[in-house]
């Protein structure tokens, strides 16, 4: 099992650390060619969705990710990820890859000082810990997108279809258990 994570910007480090502890192979996705490689799965890193968006499409690389999303690739989408996916944005004109049916709050819980650590229920999981960074929240959803975790009774996990969206950062902490929920979408 192969891995490709987003490395245009953003934490995709972190992400490849937490799937070479799970013994996970992962290559970087920079280029257009690098999308032409094999891989089973995807990874939307945290970091700025702008900035993010706006290379995707530099790059010639935005295409080929939403066909391989809309095509049924497995995605874990992070912060900025999730942002990316969403259909719309409340706060913003730009949408992106648009292949979730939500609504989502960019920099919902302020600026970088309204960061914070919390722990919260996960479904299918129980807790998990969860750190939100300059995090949007899920305002809302289509009826066949499932909410996966509220904080604050703020949506901050979904999940439709193939694409698994949060709005904080797994990577960040040493829990692997929203890793292995991904894997087992591709296995």
């Amino acid at each position: 099992m192969k891995i490709g994570v987003i490395a245009v910007q953003g934490a995709f480090i972190e992400h490849e650390a937490a799937l070479q502890k799970l013994g996970i192979e992962s290559i970087e996705l920079r280029q257009k060619s690098d999308t032409q490689k094999g891989y089973d799965g995807l990874i939307l890193p945290g970091g700025e969705s702008t900035v993010q968006g706006k290379l995707l499409k530099e790059l010639d690389m935005f295409d080929t990710i939403k066909t391989q999303i809309e095509s049924g690739m497995p995605v874990l989408a992070t912060c900025a990820g999730m942002i990316l996916l969403a259909n719309e944005l409340s706060n913003d004109a730009h949408a992106y890859f648009q292949t979730i049916p939500m609504t989502v709050k960019r920099n919902a819980y302020g600026r970088q000082l309204g960061s914070f650590h919390t722990e919260a229920d996960f479904c299918g999981i129980d807790k998990v810990p969860m750190t939100f960074i300059r995090a949007p929240y899920v305002e809302t959803v289509s009826p066949d997108v499932e909410i996966l975790a509220k904080v604050q009774e703020k949506i901050v996990a979904v999940r439709y279809k193939n694409q698994i969206a949060l709005s904080f950062h797994p990577e960040l902490d040493d829990d692997t258990s929203i890793y292995n929920e991904f894997l087992k979408m591709i296995a």
